[in-house]
């Protein structure tokens, strides 16, 4: 078998992260502590190996989650004794110039050319380890001896290969490097006519999905893609998904102990692998994965009085259930009562994680971390349920805080120089959006509220917000009390009013525009508002005051006759009072209090106090995005959305006149919206240090941000991109076509001529995007996902509409006749020849 090395100071190295973490056995050379926690945080694997120079820094490594770690032959020597008490044997590898028989280790890596030496000693120190598994082999040959027939030969003597990544690709056309997929199925068996290879697909759980079959350019994809490929005996290459949906997110590939088998770990997207519409080709599913994914289903829609709906939505009620059914499992004694009481709890236990959005995997990644730790913890229980115990304890001191994550916050780092152009293109990518399962718990809320009206809209707010509403619309005038501020809130809302209201009333079309196309034939266009226009602002606990002014400005502007705002409301059932004073402001004639998907329907196909709209703007979560999209294909509904959205993002260029923390700056503020924010840095010609320096900004600013958690999951899969010259950076912007655009450059005015997709432009080291989120005057609500070539952001035009007219005189008539009956006949359309030929016959009389 083959064993990649990645250099984690080779940034060119950084291209092939992803793709190599599907895999078992990965060497991590030079790399920090700090560097490979943010790699395992970043990829999710925890089967990493790297090298340590102390037993400090072994477990300090351990801890963050590497599998084993490597020694060097005589540092190992000097520690084993320390370590044999510290971890077992398959956590620990050694390095050598020669081949040495060693004790309490379970893989030996020889650095030599003398490759019958290593087959020789893999054959005389063969066997088995305490805790299972079998030792291994791995040579470390000079980069020119490295090749597929290699990895075979040696592996059929059990001695594996260690490839560095340098000298591999995902790419199949270039004969320069090792493709990735034939160097792991060099040492892979078939006995198969066909030379596939047998493939069982199995969840993060290794739960059995279905049987497939695979071959070398089936696996090239799955690795390239990330993504379940394989190949089918009649149809030829599978793209799992590809037309069902049902896509699957590539998490490992292996093998089993006799290499004739591979094994696929997935994670199954949408309603399941098997063609019958079930999750596994063995029927339907069971346990705790069927448990989570029923929980999951009641969250979205569950039928009326379920009890677990009743959880869902009284957190007070779920809370005093864990705890019940945790006290009763304690005082179980017998077999059948402990797994009775145990099963409680669990339902219990997974509905709070259903609950907090946290998945099966979620939970099985953190134990896959605690597993790899070797510091423990005292394990003390903290004192309120020490004094509850019925054998009185010690005495213990209070818990220390829990441990606030340290780890240096980076991007990942590309060079144009040195990076394919198949990399180049997977750069411009976005994260691929599954919407399948999401318009499925969408559609039947939608359905529900377009059926049950204002009760179905309660019933869904008492759910999801878990808020009691007496009355879910409030109607203009409202009420001056409810949109009490203090002045300088209220001071900074005016500014930013008229400031948006300026720029949005300078693009509205208040002229007609006429056109004498021919003597006596005359076309214009004119514009007319949308009557009814549905304004979404998300909340609840958030304060969103800017997105309401994004949106309602241009409304009013434009002279909608009904402006109608959807929020989610608050605990109390009032809404945020900055919301409501800019509905005030803009003329709003409804607020609705409700969020999500049942704001959207009420919206969409009006309620009992709700206005049917004809236009829905606004931007949401996975849910609302769904939403507006089922809407919007309803031939029923005959209702129209502003844009598809993804995940906020931003791309920065900067050159050596850029301010470090200035750059830094403006890359977080778009990082902290969520996990999933794309933000890209496109360094023109920064010297090392000058890179560096904004490196350190990102990561110096991010601790001091109370949104750092947020920050720490979206940075990592950010990435900055170093080129040589302006024209490369536009070129690069263009194509990646980004929802914010920053100029960090010398001469940023004169770049603006060059953007050619964008949803808003940021001129300057003093034009923050944050400028434009608030109160500069452009819009916020921008085009996401790449839709920069094709939408524009929110503007006064989406909310009119424009007309056509033309009048001809008897003139016109008889100039134009002729043509218009020609292609008329052409078209075989009589009528239409018809109409203009009664006309001219009387005129040419």
């Amino acid at each position: 078998m083959f064993v990649p090395s990645i250099d984690l100071v080779d940034a060119s190295q950084a291209s092939l992260y992803s793709s190599l973490s599907f895999f078992g056995s990965v060497i991590l050379k030079n790399g920090q502590v700090d560097q490979i926690k943010s790699l395992i945080n970043q990829t999710g694997s925890t089967l990493y190996w790297a090298y340590a120079k102390s037993v400090d820094e072994a477990v300090q490594l351990w801890d963050v989650g590497v599998l084993k770690v490597i020694f060097d032959l005589d540092v190992y020597q000097q520690a084993q004794q320390e370590l044999a008490g510290m971890v077992s044997e398959d956590r620990i590898a050694v390095t050598t110039g020669s081949p040495v028989a060693v004790q309490g280790v379970s893989t030996v890596i020889v650095v030599t050319s003398d490759v019958d030496a290593v087959k020789t000693f893999a054959a005389d120190n063969a066997g088995l380890l305490a805790h299972g598994g079998e030792k291994t082999f791995v040579v470390a040959l000079e980069e020119s001896s490295v090749s597929i027939d290699a990895i075979a030969t040696l592996g059929a003597d059990h001695v594996d290969v260690l490839v560095p990544a340098s000298l591999l690709t995902t790419a199949t056309d270039d004969t320069s490097k090792l493709n990735i997929a034939e160097a792991f199925l060099a040492t892979a068996k078939t006995d198969r006519p066909d030379g596939l290879y047998t493939t069982m697909v199995v969840d993060e759980f290794n739960k059995a999905l279905g049987l497939v079959y695979s071959s070398k350019q089936s696996v090239a994809e799955s690795i390239r893609l990330g993504q379940g490929v394989y190949q089918s005996r009649g149809r030829g290459l599978w793209h799992k998904g590809l037309t069902s949906g049902a896509t699957q997110t590539l998490k490992r590939i292996d093998y089993d102990c006799d290499g004739d088998a591979l094994r696929f770990v997935v994670e199954q997207h949408g309603a399941g692998f098997c063609h019958l519409n079930t999750r596994t080709c063995f029927g339907a599913d069971s346990g705790i994965t069927a448990l989570e994914k029923t929980l999951k289903e009641r969250k979205n829609n569950a039928p009326e009085g379920s009890y677990t709906a009743r959880l869902f939505g009284d957190a007070k009620l779920l809370r005093a259930k864990i705890m019940e059914e945790a006290e009763e499992l304690c005082d179980a004694t017998d077999k059948e009562e402990v797994a009775w009481e145990a099963a409680d709890l669990i339902y219990f236990a997974l509905t709070k994680c259903v609950s907090a959005g946290v998945s099966l995997a979620d939970i099985e990644k953190n134990l896959n971390k605690k597993a790899r730790k070797v510091t423990r913890r005292a394990g003390n229980a903290k004192p309120k349920w020490e004094e509850k115990s019925a054998t009185p304890a010690a005495p213990t001191p209070a818990a220390a805080p829990a441990a606030v994550d340290t780890g240096r916050i980076e991007m990942m780092k590309f060079d144009l120089t040195s990076i394919s152009k198949q990399k180049r293109d997977e750069l411009l990518l976005r994260p691929i959006i599954d919407s399948t399962e999401i318009i499925k718990r969408v559609t039947p809320i939608m359905q529900e509220v377009r059926k049950g009206g204002d009760a179905a809209i309660r019933n869904f707010t008492r759910q999801f917000d878990r808020v009691e509403l007496e009355q879910h619309t409030i109607t203009a005038p409202f009420d001056p009390a409810q949109m009490e501020l203090d002045p300088a809130t209220k001071a900074a809302i005016d500014q930013a009013y008229d400031n948006i209201y300026k720029f949005h009333d300078a693009q509205l079309d208040k002229e007609t525009l006429v056109v004498e196309t021919m003597p006596g034939v005359v076309c214009s266009r004119f514009s007319r508002p949308i009557e009814r226009v549905g304004l979404y602002v998300p909340g609840g606990t958030a304060v969103l005051p800017s997105t309401t002014l994004m949106l309602g400005i241009p409304a009013k502007v434009a002279g909608c006759r009904d402006i109608v705002i959807a929020t989610p409301p608050r605990s109390d059932g009032s809404v945020v009072p900055e919301v409501l004073y800019v509905a005030h402001k803009v003329g709003a004639s409804h607020v609705v209090k409700a969020g999500g998907a049942q704001a959207v329907a009420a919206m969409a196909y009006g309620t009992e106090t709700v206005p049917k709209v004809d236009k829905i703007f606004g931007p949401g979560n996975q849910y609302v995005t769904a939403a507006k999209m089922v809407a919007q294909n309803d031939t029923s509904c005959l209702v129209a959305i502003d844009m598809p959205a993804g995940p906020s993002e931003v791309l920065v260029i900067a050159d050596m006149s850029s301010n470090p923390a200035y750059v830094a700056a403006d890359l977080l503020s778009q990082a902290e919206h969520g996990a999933d924010s794309q933000v890209v840095l496109l360094a023109v010609d920064l010297t090392e240090e000058h890179l560096k320096k904004i490196e350190d900004e990102v990561h110096d600013q991010a601790m001091a941000l109370p949104r750092c958690d947020i920050i720490r999951k979206s940075i990592p899969h950010s990435f900055s991109l170093s080129m040589k010259t302006l024209e490369e950076a536009m070129e690069f912007s263009n194509d990646y076509a980004p929802e914010h655009l920053i100029l960090h450059l010398e001469d940023a005015p004169g770049a603006v001529c060059k953007v050619e997709n964008a949803g808003s432009v940021f001129v300057g080291q003093y034009s923050p995007e944050s400028f434009g989120d608030y109160a500069s005057g452009t819009n916020h609500t921008l085009p996401t996902y790449g839709y920069s070539r094709m939408y524009s952001g929110v503007n006064t035009n989406g909310f009119v509409k424009h007309i056509t007219s033309q009048e001809c005189t008897a003139e016109g008539m008889d100039r134009l006749a002729d043509t218009v009956m020609r292609l008329a006949e052409i078209e075989g359309l009589d009528a239409h020849r018809n109409a203009v030929a009664v006309r001219v016959k009387d005129l040419r009389k």
